[in-house]
Order: structure tokens, then C-alpha cells, then sequence
């Protein structure tokens, strides 16, 4: 199976024509209009939809998708989580990381202390920060030289400089 990337969801309907308000997790929110098909899965059943049209609605993004043309079956579509599989995705120069990649990456500090995996990311206004689970939850800031010592997406390890008691 191949990996997925989740790049949003869609939040709600606009109008009668079919059109769905989406919440975008890209960086910028209508970067998620790059790409299509979007795979959309909602209680468990996924499907595949083609992207007509994403525009900008206020501080609100809206969607056409093909085939779907009028309120009834939009509102089906209604929670539904936005995926791309990772292959739609540009490739990254060697010290560029997708955060999806970096999910479920083990986290060993410098001592060899194994400190849990990564959880999620997400952004703050001086830098990003890794979420680790482990025997407790660790915060850790993305500080590549500093914090960050080495990824290693091959052998699914995330090194650290980071004290296994903090």
C-alpha cells in the first residue's frame, strides 16, 4: 500500500451547487489545490475525486469536485479527510523533510536513550516542534545543528540533543 498524506478536510457546504468549504493543512492553504486526485475517505469508505476548482471564499477556501454538482451529494462528503498518496508529492533535497515523514520516526537521544516516537508537528512563531510520545509526552524544538542531530528516514530514527530527563 502506499503511503498517504493528509492535506486537509472538508468542513462544511457552500450554497446549493455543490461546492464544500475545505480546511487546508498545507503552508499556504491554497497550495492544496496543487494537487489531485484527492483521495477522500469518510467512515471508513474512500474514493477518489478530481479537483475542478478551489477558490477563495473570504478567509474560507472552497472546492468543486468533479461529478459532484449539487448540495445532496456534497453534504455526503461532509467530514470527509483530504489524502494524497506520498508519490504526489515534490521530491526534497537531501536536508528536506515532509513532516509526514517524519511520523512514527524513533527518537534516540545523543546518550542512546530511546526518548519515544514522533507523534505529530506543528508550527510556533520562533520555530516548529516535535511532538514525542514515549513513556510521557517531550516537546522538543525543531532546531536542526542544535536540537536536531540527524535524521535518518532510511533507518527510521530521529537523533536528538536532548536530555532524556527534560
Amino acid at each position: 500500500m502506499t503511503a498517504e498524506v493528509t492535506l486537509g478536510r472538508v468542513s462544511g457546504l457552500h450554497g446549493v451547487r455543490g461546492w464544500l468549504k475545505v480546511y487546508s493543512y498545507t503552508d499556504p492553504p491554497n497550495a492544496i489545490a496543487d494537487y489531485s486526485p484527492w483521495c477522500l475517505e469518510i467512515q471508513g469508505q474512500r474514493s477518489e475525486y478530481e479537483l475542478e476548482r478551489l477558490q477563495q471564499h473570504g478567509n474560507r477556501l472552497l472546492a468543486r469536485i468533479r461529478g459532484v454538482d449539487n448540495r445532496d451529494l456534497a453534504a455526503s462528503l461532509v467530514g470527509a479527510t483530504i489524502t494524497i498518496t506520498r508519490d504526489q508529492l515534490p521530491a526534497t533535497s537531501n536536508d528536506e523533510y515532509y513532516w509526514a515523514d517524519l511520523v512514527g520516526l524513533e527518537v534516540v537521544n545523543e546518550d542512546g536513550v530511546r526518548l519515544g516516537t514522533v507523534d505529530r508537528l506543528f508550527e510556533t512563531g520562533a520555530n516548529d516542534v516535535v511532538v514525542v510520545t514515549g513513556e510521557r509526552e517531550r516537546l522538543i524544538p525543531w532546531l536542526v545543528g542544535q536540537v536536531i542531530r540527524k535524521v535518518d528516514l532510511k533507518g527510521r530514527q530521529l537523533r536528538v540533543d536532548w536530555d532524556a530527563d527534560f
